[in-house]
Parts: structure tokens; C-alpha cells; sequence
């Protein structure tokens, strides 16, 4: 059954995509965000928009309370554990208390796997992260997944419009392949997170646990392939490895098998699709 009244606690760059999705399809979908800019500019595109502190409790008008969906799809902000129990953790607990919805979906992340051997991860392998951040990000999972319609979208890599780390790291020349570039790289493209999103929200799926990754896990020296044989540069140079990553040094292959059973499929299977689109994408921004 598709849900006539969706709250999206965050509605950013993922967020905002999914909403859109959602009410093109019909429903009525309140965005809430952190500033009453960014809630009138949802306003303009014919959200319902509040500007709310996830970190604190907060209420919302009586017509939201037990709404068919919540979706918590805020960002930290590139902060750290601090940050993340405020957004995460708490702001979800606070985003429950405030809809007590029929069903919830918190977008977690993939980088609670802590594998560092190339093996493949499904929704059961062991979760053991070594930062402080992905372990918040179980306990905010446990919040979701004790609600009686409780998902988890675990998110690889987002990538999107203006928005891709690999390939800004070759534009302005400070990529490096971290110890010949063997690691393995998750990724996920916004449309096809934001289709996910909506189809959890929508599908007759199990609650639980979902990987939402592309079909193809990579190196990082085959992204850098994919993305220099395309913008004709040179591959980059070779060199140490960043330990200090804000989510842990891993390298796994992480399965999106569970989430295609349902029904779901992505529409960039890799992220080498995508470059096109993300170079054509960065060239117009700037020229703009």
C-alpha cells in the first residue's frame, strides 16, 4: 500500500530526492531540516517543510502524528561522534517520539562492516566497526529495528549531481592510489538510494536489514581507471594509505542480493555508468 503521509527527518541531498519521488507518486511529505531557509526552499517545490533541532525533542502539528512512514535521512555533516549521536541516534529517537509512524526507515551506512580482506558482506556478516561513529550508528539502527515496521538502509558510498569525492579528487589532481589502489570500494548513486528509499517505503518487504549498494563493487584503481580513461588524464600517483578515514579503513564487497529480491534494482549497476554524466554534470557547474 503507498502511504499518503511520509516525514523525511533530513531532507538534503538524498532526502530531498526521495520526497520528491514520493509525492509525484501522491503523497503528502513534510521535510523537516535543520534551518527555515532550507524549509522554505522545500516549500517552493511543494513540500510540506518545518525546521526543526533533531537533537532536542521536539512536536509537530496533530495531522503528522502516526503518519504512514518516517524516513530519517539527516546528515552529521562530515562531524564527528558528537555529531553523529545528535543527528543519528537521538534525532531519530526524537523524529519517533514526535510521528509515531506506521512504518520507519533509518538510512544507516555500510561502513559498519569492518572487513578489510576483500570478502563479500551480506546483511548477517559481522558488524564490528573500529570508530567511535559507526558504532553509533548500530545503536541508532537498534532504535529502527525495535519499531514493529522497522528498516534499516544500509548506504554505500553516495554519490550524485555535483557531488562525487573520487571523481573531484582526480579533477583537482590530488587523487592518490592508497597502496596500489587494491581496495575495495562500495557506491550507490543518489537516484537510485532515493529509489530505494521510496520502494521501502512503499514495497511489500520484509522489516529489517537492507544493503543498498550498486551491483558492482570496485577498486579504488578501477574507479580511478573508469574515471581517467574518460576525462583523458593520467592515472594518479601511487602511495600511502589514509588510515585516519572519518568511518575506518575497510575493503569488502558489500551484496545488494536481499534488496533485488524485493523487487528493486539499481539504474547506475556501476559507478563507471555514472562518470559520464558526474563529468558532464561538474563541467557545466563550472562554467557556469
Amino acid at each position: 500500500m503507498r502511504p499518503t503521509r511520509v516525514v523525511f527527518a533530513g531532507c538534503g541531498f538524498l532526502g530531498e530526492a526521495a520526497a520528491v519521488l514520493l509525492l509525484r507518486g501522491g503523497a503528502r511529505v513534510l521535510g523537516l531540516t535543520a534551518t527555515p531557509e532550507s524549509a522554505a526552499r522545500l516549500r517552493q517545490i511543494g513540500l510540506d517543510a518545518e525546521a526543526v533541532d533533531l537533537s532536542r525533542p521536539f512536536g509537530l502539528p496533530a495531522e503528522w502524528t502516526g503518519a504512514d512512514c518516517l524516513i530519517h535521512a539527516a546528515s552529521s555533516r562530515r562531524g564527528g561522534p558528537d555529531a553523529y549521536r545528535a543527528v543519528y541516534r537521538d534525532g531519530l529517537r526524537h523524529a519517533l517520539d514526535a510521528v509515531r509512524p506506521e512504518r520507519v526507515i533509518f538510512t544507516g551506512s555500510t561502513s559498519v562492516y569492518g572487513q578489510c580482506d576483500g570478502a563479500w558482506v551480506i546483511e548477517t556478516s559481522p558488524t564490528e566497526p573500529d570508530r567511535e561513529t559507526g558504532r553509533i550508528l548500530l545503536e541508532a539502527e537498534a532504535l529502527a529495528l525495535a519499531e514493529p515496521r522497522g528498516f534499516v538502509a544500509r548506504l554505500a558510498g553516495l554519490y550524485g549531481p555535483g557531488r562525487s569525492v573520487l571523481l573531484q579528487k582526480v579533477i583537482e589532481g590530488t587523487a592518490v592510489l592508497e597502496e596500489g589502489g587494491h581496495r575495495w570500494i562500495n557506491q550507490i548513486h543518489r537516484d537510485d538510494a532515493a529509489r530505494a528509499l521510496v520502494h521501502l517505503a512503499t514495497a511489500d518487504a520484509e522489516p529489517g536489514l537492507y544493503n543498498v549498494c550498486d551491483d558492482t563493487p570496485a577498486t579504488q584503481r578501477m574507479v580511478y581507471e573508469w574515471i581517467t580513461s574518460l576525462l583523458g588524464r593520467p592515472m594518479p600517483p601511487e602511495g600511502p594509505a589514509d588510515r585516519n578515514r572519518k568511518r575506518g579503513w575497510t575493503s569488502k564487497r558489500v551484496s545488494n542480493a536481499k534488496l533485488r529480491v524485493t523487487g528493486w534494482a539499481p539504474d547506475f549497476p556501476s559507478y563507471r555508468e555514472a562518470v559520464p554524466s558526474l563529468a558532464a554534470h561538474w563541467d557545466a557547474t563550472q562554467r557556469a
